[in-house]
């Protein structure tokens, strides 16, 4: 099936959630649309939409206008069998102790090695992205240093890769959460095909939003592998749910953002401990003033 992207540019979250969802009412109706931050601290967002027919030129260019926009690109795109390209392309990677691989690589994973399996269809956090990995290796490392949580949180789970591993090192249930339907069902499967069924809970919710977390309160170890200004959103509600003492691993942040991050977060009751920085990637272990 021929598939065509139509992608633009525009200030702000507000505008680019509304073009998109002007988008919807355009005729051919787009299957899909989308908005995503720029992370290059412009402030511009990305908007897409996704079309099995050509969409229309002119009132693509109309849309724009309305919404201060830059002109929508529009590009036809090639048929791919998108799982199966993923599936060459991806890699094991190891992080610390953890080896995140696919199930085409299963007769790779190095003896003694905490073995994550996330399928190529499920992409988002194998472990290639310089968050995920970073993450996991500020999780390995903890643990080497005598680090011994109770009580752990993913917020923003995606594949719940990061949940798993903690669960992998310390004999606790770990509660996983993301605000998107679908990356929970994704972490469920996940969890399950990891034998981790029970070990690792997944729930929907934004942020700590959920009765679930409230009463798990307050956490030894929260994960959140997301973005920066969510993180930033995050901090004080991050301060009500880590115990005193407790730890935090902070990532989804560009190293020209961290500093940013740190300032809030030290702003509401916490301490660095560790800044590290992989590729353009920044990874935040922090520690909350007792």
């Amino acid at each position: 099936m021929t598939t065509f992207s139509a992608l633009t540019h525009v200030a702000g979250r507000d505008a680019a959630e509304s073009l998109s969802e002007a988008c919807e009412d355009l005729t051919p109706e787009p299957v899909g649309t989308g908005v995503f931050e720029i992370e290059d601290g412009s402030g511009r967002w990305e908007v897409g939409a996704y079309f099995t027919e050509k969409p229309d030129d002119v009132a693509l260019s109309l849309l724009a206008a309305a919404f201060g926009a830059e002109p929508f690109a529009v590009s036809e795109l090639p048929e791919v069998d998108w799982v199966a390209h993923v599936r060459r392309e991806l890699t094991p990677v190891a992080a610390g102790r953890f080896f995140v691989h696919g199930s085409h690589d299963t007769d790779s994973i190095p003896e003694g090695a905490e073995a994550l399996c996330i399928e190529a269809a499920m992409a988002f956090g194998t472990g290639h992205h310089g968050t995920t990995k970073g993450c996991l290796e500020a999780i390995d490392r903890l643990a080497n240093d005598g680090f011994q949580p109770h009580r752990i949180a993913d917020i923003g789970c995606g594949t719940a890769v990061l949940a798993m591993g903690a669960a992998r090192i310390w004999p606790v249930t770990v509660l996983a959460s993301d605000i998107d339907e679908v990356a929970v069902d994704t972490a469920e499967a996940n969890v399950i095909a990891n034998g981790l069924d029970g070990r690792v809970i997944c729930i929907e919710a934004a942020g700590f939003d959920h009765p679930t977390l409230d009463n798990a309160a307050p956490f030894d170890l929260v994960l959140a592998n997301i973005l920066k200004q969510p993180l930033i959103d995050l901090s004080a509600d991050m301060a009500r749910h880590v115990a005193p003492n407790g730890k935090i691993v902070l990532s989804g942040i560009l190293t020209t953002q961290a500093q940013e991050v740190v300032e809030a977060y030290q702003a509401v009751g916490f301490t660095l401990d560790r800044r590290d920085d992989l590729g353009e990637w920044t990874t935040l272990t922090m520690t909350r003033n007792s």
